[in-house]
């Protein structure tokens, strides 16, 4: 889908604690686009282990998983803020069902994230790192 697929445009957190709410909540309706403004424009995206994307890779990225058509469960296990810096600890899952043949799907992780605080008081990802532990 498309930004212009939907009537509004899904908030960014204000709070750090509710960065990973916004963000999954951003994620359930569907839109790359529209994950990718959890983001900051120079952002880093580690899809696989080992595997650092940035922008117009990041939103393919995005694309990719999304496509899959998985729900996620994301948990903040810790949070850290210095200033206008978090890091985040988050247990997340995905399960779904394979569009290919129909198996079930499950992915899960702990990720290692570092957001920042942006001029408009609002909270995105500097480093999203699903498999952070790895």
């Amino acid at each position: 889908m498309a930004d212009n697929d939907f009537p509004f445009t899904m908030p960014l957190a204000d709070d750090p604690s509710d960065h990973v709410a916004a963000y999954s909540a951003t994620f359930a309706r569907g839109s790359a686009e529209q994950l990718d403004r959890h983001y900051e424009p120079d952002a880093v995206l580690v899809p696989r282990p080992g595997c650092p994307v940035t922008g117009a890779e990041r939103l393919a990225a995005h694309n990719h998983l999304l496509g899959f058509g998985v729900t996620l469960d994301a948990r903040t296990r810790h949070l850290y803020v210095a200033g206008d810096i978090a890091l985040l600890i988050v247990d997340w899952s995905m399960r779904g069902t394979d569009p290919r043949d129909g198996s079930p799907m499950a992915f899960q992780g702990t990720a290692t994230d570092v957001a920042r605080r942006g001029s408009d008081e609002r909270w995105r990802y500097v480093i999203d790192n699903p498999f952070g532990t790895a």
